[in-house]
């Protein structure tokens, strides 16, 4: 299950990541916002965060406009480690080196190609483990 979260900058890209997860029958949980009315990032990204930090959920998705605010307010949570990329190299090196469990996008930032291209490194690339655990684990201190 993917946690997914954006802000009102956010809505359209969020969307299009949805369309990407059901074509490819990934299961997720929105956890808003869901018009374009102006509204706060970090209510969102808290709630998809504390989702994947509880289990709820084994992955999240979050966007904003940048996908800075979004990504800051989701490594607030415990258990975090929330990347954001804008292309898809560094997609996959957080997930090889760093575990990331969470992917920040910017909604203003990237189109919906680019996107595709990201979520592909995110999704389907696998924690290395090995001398890049000892780092995560000092990251969860």
């Amino acid at each position: 299950m993917i946690a997914l979260g954006c802000d009102h900058g956010g809505l359209a890209l969020k969307r299009h990541v949805m369309e990407y997860l059901d074509a490819r029958g990934l299961a997720y949980h929105d956890f808003g916002c869901y018009t374009n009315e102006s509204c706060d990032y970090p209510d969102f990204g808290r709630a998809a965060a504390e989702a994947v930090a509880s289990g709820e959920c084994d992955r999240g998705i979050v966007v904003c406009t940048t996908g800075i605010g979004i990504s800051i307010a989701a490594n607030k949570v415990k258990g975090i480690r929330c990347a954001l990329c804008s292309e898809p190299l560094s997609a996959e090196m957080t997930r090889r080196h760093n575990d990331a469990n969470m992917l920040a996008m910017g909604g203003g930032m990237i189109g919906n190609n680019m996107a595709d291209r990201i979520l592909d490194a995110f999704l389907n690339t696998e924690f290395e483990g090995g001398r890049h655990q000892r780092r995560v684990d000092k990251i969860e201190g």
